[in-house]
């Protein structure tokens, strides 16, 4: 096992332990010296993996993001440019600029040959047929989602009939010529799909919805699988 390979298995094996690993276990996993563990530590934590404890007293690593160089193959770097430039062009000016941002912390980490690849990819993204317009705050509505917070909304539907209603938004799904919101409707007491352009008003309420995303994820998901009780508005 190569070096930068036995540094992954490490971080993986760290991951995989929500409390303090001794050292002497995570040595002998990985068929190494503790000295030599002690030396991959101190590395990864150099190169910004947020790893606490000594020896004696065990090794947890914290919860955060973590890019050591050399994870990226060429088609994985090439993978992460494309779908940044994505989203980049696709999506709210704050989202964008998460994508550029993103691409510039992984740059920050790769080392100078994988870097080139980063900056000279050719994959390119081709201009969209239609310009997605929305007539709401669409940070505030990813912030609902995340915070699984209620949403009062006036909608629009595709036979231009407005209704007023409460939703427990939990998925954002994004087009190239359109965004929609996957929500559980209090009005129609189901999971419902909303076009975002066709929001004509959206409050974030400071209530959280009763269920938990996970779970109306997940009942969504079912009925992706079977008789789909998601209807198009």
């Amino acid at each position: 096992m190569s070096r930068s390979q036995r540094l992954l298995t490490l971080i993986d094996l760290l991951r995989s332990h929500r409390y303090p690993v001794a050292g002497k276990h995570l040595a002998e996993t990985l068929e190494i010296s503790l000295r030599t563990l002690y030396r991959d530590i101190a590395t990864l934590q150099e190169q910004g993996a947020n790893i606490e404890g000594e020896a004696g007293m065990g090794y947890v690593l914290k919860p955060g993001f973590l890019l050591p160089p050399l994870m990226f193959n060429d088609e994985e770097i090439e993978a992460l440019v494309l779908g940044a430039r994505w989203v980049a062009q696709r999506t709210d000016s704050q989202l964008s600029d998460g994508a550029k941002n993103a691409l510039n912390k992984i740059a920050a980490v790769l080392p100078p040959e994988l870097k080139n690849t980063l900056d000279d990819t050719s994959l390119l993204i081709g201009p969209s047929k239609d310009t997605v317009i929305d007539s709401v705050n669409m940070p505030e509505v990813r912030l609902a989602i995340r915070d699984e917070k209620i949403l009062s909304i006036t909608y629009c539907d595709l036979k231009d009939n407005k209704t007023t209603r409460r939703i427990w938004p939990f998925a954002l799904g994004y087009f190239d010529e359109v965004r929609v919101l996957v929500a559980w409707c209090e009005l129609r007491q189901e999971i419902r799909n909303f076009r975002t352009d066709r929001l004509l008003t959206c409050e974030l309420e400071k209530t959280r919805y009763p269920t938990p995303r996970h779970a109306l994820l997940k009942r969504w998901r079912a009925t992706l699988h079977g008789a789909s009780t998601t209807k198009a508005n």
